[in-house]
């Protein structure tokens, strides 16, 4: 086993983990930055709609709209902190020095385009690609830093802590303490262990539990599932956010279709042509997006279609070519094209509210333990999201927490850390079978969508419950007598993760935000028992 020595190890590359990268090499650090695929493999490259910029002397509206659609249960001092950091985050590394290509009128300026839950046009775009636009800079940036080394299809499986893996008996009456995590390469099969002074999990979202996602493959929520065995708090994992409008036809994959189409005039009608979301929320298509999947759950379960349709009839074929060029090659793809019919679409699970407990410097309740972007959780969404937070909040979450681990460094100098030898990885020798892999993931992710989506009920949830405890004594009896792979570190954490969010959505009784149970209660949110 290779022992690898660093300051920050970093576990995911998308836009928070990169962002973090950048920030702590410019500080002096030394990273190893691991991502499971592709540096551009990330959730962070398939957003589209866009980015919030509000640079106007009016925060308070942004501020507002983030705990209106959080259903009142947004943490405000994680809300103030995105409001007041966000703007001159994006401002210093996405326009002046990275100069991603936002669009921009024919003044130069700025275009702003407004989606589900704003009150005003704030966000900033490229095209229908915002999120390639934005990580293809700051994924070149990292390249070009000399300080990072990102390894590509090396995949985490287990954290160090000094209570379980270090080799000195005494260190098991330590604190909860984090130092690096044991790492496969995928390509060679070969377990290493990356020691670090500070750890972060940036891991992404876990929509890959779920039978439609928008999420990249392998987003299963490994960051939860490995800070839950070391015994990190989580926080909010009954709040998933289903987005309302995901590409929907037989044979053809997911993806995801923006909210941003919504904003600029395209509205849901039913097989019947028939339009919707104005009974059921003043905004209409622009309700918050926990509303509409439920509005667009109850229409499938009413008339038992497949789908409803997205009708931009009321958008220039001219204006769709020009502002959202990728959808309309995509669709066209699958035979469906935009500018002539509407978009069949059904809800889709796309990210995840909740996450691995921190401050707003990233930190967790384990040492040296960080958590940032989609993984972590400060209470900014509460109960929902609104749309196009998601990749500010990974730039100010990745700059903050770097700035903390730089400094924190530096005042513990070099003997401030321990660092101990881990113990040997013990590897097993049988092949699992990758059948049996791929139609647990299935049973997995049928579960999950079936009992724990859109809409959950006390009923539902336990037998979600039921079925996933089975699970994981079968996946954990063969995670044991099988040689490692990514696939089945993959099934290991997903079962986890969806065990997690069961057992938080059962712990909750209240209809709040992307958390909708049938025979639950709607009444003020009074507090509930932790989720682990």
């Amino acid at each position: 086993m290779q022992i690898i020595r660093t300051d920050c190890l970093v576990i995911g590359a998308g836009l928070a983990g990169s962002a973090y990268a950048l920030h702590a090499a410019r500080a002096g650090l030394r990273v190893e930055l691991l991502c499971l695929d592709a540096p551009l493999a990330a959730n962070s490259d398939w957003a589209q709609g866009g980015i919030i910029y509000e640079n106007s002397a009016t925060p308070e509206r942004l501020a507002s709209d983030i705990i209106t659609a959080s259903d009142g249960t947004a943490n405000p001092a994680a809300v103030e902190h995105l409001v007041r950091e966000g703007p001159a985050a994006l401002k210093a590394l996405l326009l002046d020095e990275l100069d991603v290509a936002f669009d921009r009128d024919a003044q130069g300026d700025l275009e702003f385009t407004r989606e589900g839950g704003h009150s005003t046009r704030r966000i900033i775009h490229a095209k229908d690609t915002t999120g390639h636009a934005i990580l293809g800079k700051v994924a070149a940036r990292v390249e070009r830093t000399p300080e990072i080394t990102r390894r590509s299809g090396w995949v985490s499986i287990d954290l160090l802590t000094l209570s379980h893996n270090s080799r000195r008996p005494a260190d098991r009456y330590a604190p909860l303490t984090c130092f690096g995590a044991y790492v496969l390469d995928v390509a060679s099969g070969e377990v290493h262990a990356i020691i670090a002074k500070k750890t972060v999990l940036a891991t992404g979202g876990l929509g890959q539990i779920f039978r439609h996602s928008t999420n990249q493959p392998g987003s299963v929520g490994h960051g939860i599932a490995m800070a839950y065995r070391v015994g990190a708090r989580l926080i909010d994992l009954e709040y998933v956010q289903f987005h309302p409008t995901v590409f929907f036809k037989k044979n053809a994959p997911r993806f995801l279709i923006t909210e941003a189409i919504r904003g600029e005039g395209a509205v849901l009608i039913n097989a019947r042509k028939q339009r919707f979301m104005e009974a059921a929320h003043p905004l209409g298509e622009l309700a918050p997006r926990d509303i509409v999947s439920r509005a667009i759950h109850e229409e499938l379960a009413a008339s038992g279609e497949p789908c409803v349709y997205l009708d931009l009839s009321a958008l220039a074929p001219e204006f769709i070519r020009d502002r959202f060029p990728a959808i309309l090659a995509r669709c066209a793809e699958y035979g469906v094209d935009i500018t002539r019919e509407p978009i069949p679409v059904v809800p889709a699970a796309h990210f995840s509210c909740g996450g691995v407990h921190t401050d707003l410097q990233g930190r967790t309740n384990v040492r040296h333990l960080n958590a940032i972007g989609e993984t972590g959780c400060t209470g900014l969404h509460g109960a929902n999201r609104l749309a196009s937070t998601s990749l500010l909040e990974c730039l100010t979450s990745a700059q903050f927490t770097a700035l903390a681990d730089a400094q924190e460094i530096a005042a513990l100098g070099p003997t401030g850390f321990r660092l101990p030898e881990p113990s040997a990885w013990q590897a097993a020798r049988r092949d699992a079978d990758p059948t049996l892999i791929r139609q647990d993931l299935q049973l997995l992710r049928s579960t999950m969508w079936n009992y724990a989506g859109v809409v959950r009920s006390d009923k539902r949830l336990t037998r979600a419950r039921r079925i996933l405890l089975e699970l994981r004594e079968e996946i954990q009896s063969f995670y044991r007598d099988c040689r490692v792979t990514r696939e089945l570190v993959e099934l290991r954490n997903a079962v986890e993760t969806a065990l997690l969010v069961v057992r938080a959505a059962s712990l909750n009784p209240i209809s709040k935000g992307c958390h909708y149970v049938a025979n639950g209660s709607e009444a003020e949110f009074t507090g509930r028992p932790a989720n682990t």
